[in-house]
This record gives structure tokens, C-alpha cells and sequence, in this order.
């Protein structure tokens, strides 16, 4: 392990040349814009790289003894544990292609029990590279996988290569949640229960669909549909002061948003938004309408947010109590400071470390994050 200091210097040469083309616009362009309401902190975190073999690294969960499963978008699983990199064999094969890939891995809050994990990935339909959006339930037994169950996958398939939402979560009663973006098909999938995409869901831990769910006796809905109108939520996490599932999402060009997430809300998108298209053009003059519920916070400009976790750990007691979620565009950790359910103060952490994928708190109270281009950190508490 190599102890390194948040230097732009030091990014710069680990971002390597594996980024498209556009993607290095993006950042370029993200460098010239300013976002005046973030504040820099006087002395940033150091971190420390536990393991630096994943290019990208999408989704990260821990076992109770700390230990932590990792994906890779190219399709790689993988156990880190006292030290030890190993890969899982016997994972699904995947879509590779634009923003999908092997995405989240949650593990069974009864794992000890039943030796559970969760993947969602985006899934190779019968055409060549279409797909859509799959959660499998899979048995761990430390080096592989078995017991392979398909828990919900998404159609119609599609061959455009985005927002696939990924992100999959347990609340405190045992209901999984999953998040699946709208692939692209903004003006019909996220407004249409009908429909797949542009969704929350929430079934049982087997796959089966609760019956109190909010659209059950809805005819021709999609049981599975927990709340609807979303773009692309890519960060999902069960807040352990009020138990309720947050999440946030990518806007377009402006209007990200974070969503606590209720039975049946509409949360707009299309229709809504405080974003514009990327050309700078409208493609809503409303944000706000009756019937659709308002995001708790909302970033204009767009700091393309991936991955979120609430911080409960004494480790930090700067961060303690608040929220934190990783910014790919801007290419830091956010620090999402809470009163109650609203973002009153936000500060910049780990400062140009790179595209932050996701974070998490261990449970020795650790906080880790998997940078594309660096690995997997941990961050290290100030002394």
C-alpha cells in the first residue's frame, strides 16, 4: 500500500489513456466552468491506495470483518481481503458498452445465514450490442459464484449506450432496491409505469413483488415500480437516522438531484427539471409542477454525482452525521453538510483525485472510495 497526498500533479499522471475522446472534453470543459457555491476546505484528506488493479471500479460493499467485494465495469468481481486481491470466478457475462458494464454488487444483510450477493449489469439482449439493465441474486463462497438467479431485468433491450442507473440497496425491513436510468428514451420510458427505465424499484430479497408495492392493482403497470420520473440515479443509500432511501441522479446539463425516495412519487423528470439540454438549448421551461415531488437539493451547475454514503463513523468527526457523494465531472469527494433533509453547506474534499465512482463507510468506520484510474482508497482520518 502507497500513501499518496491529494496533488493535482499526482492526477494528472494517473489518469491514463483509456478515457474516450469525449470523455476528455468533458473534462476540459468541467475545468473551465465554476461552481460558486462549494467551498474549498483549508486542509484537505490524505488517502491512503489499498489496491490499484481496478481501472474502473464501479460498485463497492463490505462484509462484517471489513473485508469488501469490488466490480469493474469491464466485467471483473473481486474480494479484497486482509491484504489479498482475488478475482471471482463464474461471473455473468455482461454488455460492455458505453456507460454499461458490470455496474453495483450489494451483499445480503443475512449474508453469515444465507450467503447471498447482489449484481446488476447491463445484459446482452439477442441482438449485438443491445441490452438492458439485469439484477442477479448469486451464493458467494469466497472465490466464486453459484446459484445464479435473475432478480429483474429491464425491457424493452436498447442499443444506446446509457443510463443504465445501476445503484441497488436494502432498507432496515429487508425490501432490495434498484435503480434503472431511462436509456436514453427520455420522453417516454420515465413518465410511463408501463414501462421499464427511468425508474426506482423495490421486490422482496427473492424477487418476488410486495403486495403493498404502489402500483400492484395498477393494470398493465410494472409491479416492480417503486417511484418514477428519474433520469439516471447512480447513487443510492439508506439514511440510518429516518431509514428512508435516498438517492441522487444525473440531470442534464445542470439539475442534478438528490430524491428521498416515497411509494409512488412522481419525481418529474422530463417534465420538470432545472436543467437545460447540452447544447444549451430548453427542452422544459418548468421545474416544478403539482404532482411531482421536488428534490431535496439540486447542483447547477451538474457535477455528474456517483456513489453516496452517509457518514456515522467517530473516525471523522468533520463529516459525521452528513452526507458524502462522488463527483465525476468535477473530479472531487462532495461533502453534503445536513440539517435535517436539506444540504445546508457544501465543501470540496479529495481535490482532483480523479472521476470519484463510489464510496462507502466499512464497518470499522473507514471510508473508501473506487476512483477510475487510481483503485480503490481509503481516506484517511486527520490526526
Amino acid at each position: 500500500m502507497e500513501l499518496h497526498f491529494v496533488f493535482c500533479e499526482k492526477i494528472e499522471t494517473m489518469r491514463n489513456l483509456y478515457y474516450s475522446l469525449p470523455l476528455f472534453l468533458c473534462a476540459i470543459l468541467a475545468c473551465a466552468q465554476k461552481d460558486d457555491n462549494i467551498v474549498e476546505i483549508e486542509k484537505d484528506y490524505e488517502f491512503e491506495i489499498i489496491t490499484d488493479q481496478l481501472e474502473i471500479p464501479w460498485g463497492l460493499d463490505f462484509f462484517e470483518d471489513a473485508s469488501f467485494l469490488a466490480t469493474e465495469k469491464e466485467g471483473n468481481l473481486y474480494h479484497f481481503k486482509n491484504g489479498n486481491l482475488k478475482q471471482i470466478s463464474n461471473v455473468p457475462e455482461i454488455l460492455l458498452k458505453g456507460q454499461g458494464g458490470l455496474m453495483d454488487v450489494k451483499i445480503h444483510p443475512d449474508f453469515k445465514n444465507n450467503q447471498f450477493i447482489y449484481l446488476s449489469f447491463a445484459d446482452q439482449g439477442e441482438n449485438d450490442k443491445e441490452g438492458n439493465t439485469k439484477i442477479i441474486r448469486a451464493k458467494f463462497d469466497g472465490s466464486q459464484l453459484s446459484n445464479i438467479k435473475e432478480i429483474y431485468k429491464a425491457l424493452p433491450n436498447s442499443t444506446k449506450p446509457y443510463h443504465f442507473g445501476s445503484r441497488i440497496e436494502f432498507d432496515d425491513q429487508g425490501y432490495l432496491y434498484f435503480s434503472i436510468g431511462d436509456r436514453g428514451n427520455r420522453d417516454e420510458n420515465p413518465q410511463d409505469i408501463q414501462r421499464d427505465c427511468g425508474k426506482i424499484y423495490r421486490l422482496h430479497d427473492d424477487g418476488s413483488i410486495p403486495d403493498d408495492n404502489p402500483f400492484v392493482n395498477d393494470e398493465g403497470a410494472k409491479k416492480a415500480i417503486y417511484s418514477y420520473g428519474h433520469r439516471n440515479p447512480q447513487g443510492m443509500e439508506r439514511n440510518p437516522r429516518t431509514g428512508k432511501i435516498w438517492v441522487h441522479e444525473h440531470g442534464p446539463r445542470g439539475g442534478d438531484e438528490i430524491n428521498i425516495i416515497q411509494p409512488g412519487e412522481n419525481y418529474g423528470w422530463p417534465v420538470v427539471s432545472y436543467g437545460i439540454n447540452y447544447d444549451g438549448t430548453s427542452f422544459t421551461e418548468e421545474t416544478e409542477q403539482e404532482g411531482m415531488t421536488q428534490p431535496i437539493h439540486y447542483w447547477v451547475p451538474s457535477i455528474a454525482p456517483s456513489g453516496m454514503t452517509f457518514v456515522t463513523s467517530d473516525k471523522y468527526p468533520d463529516l459525521k452525521g452528513n452526507l458524502l457523494v462522488g463527483s465525476l465531472k468535477f473530479l472531487y469527494l462532495e461533502h453534503c453538510i445536513l440539517d435535517g433533509d436539506k444540504v445546508v453547506r457544501r465543501e470540496k474534499i479529495l481535490k482532483n483525485v480523479g472521476r470519484l465512482r463510489s464510496v462507502e463507510q466499512s464497518p470499522n468506520g473507514f471510508i473508501y472510495a473506487g476512483i477510475e484510474g487510481v483503485g480503490i482508497v481509503k481516506i484517511l482520518p486527520k490526526s
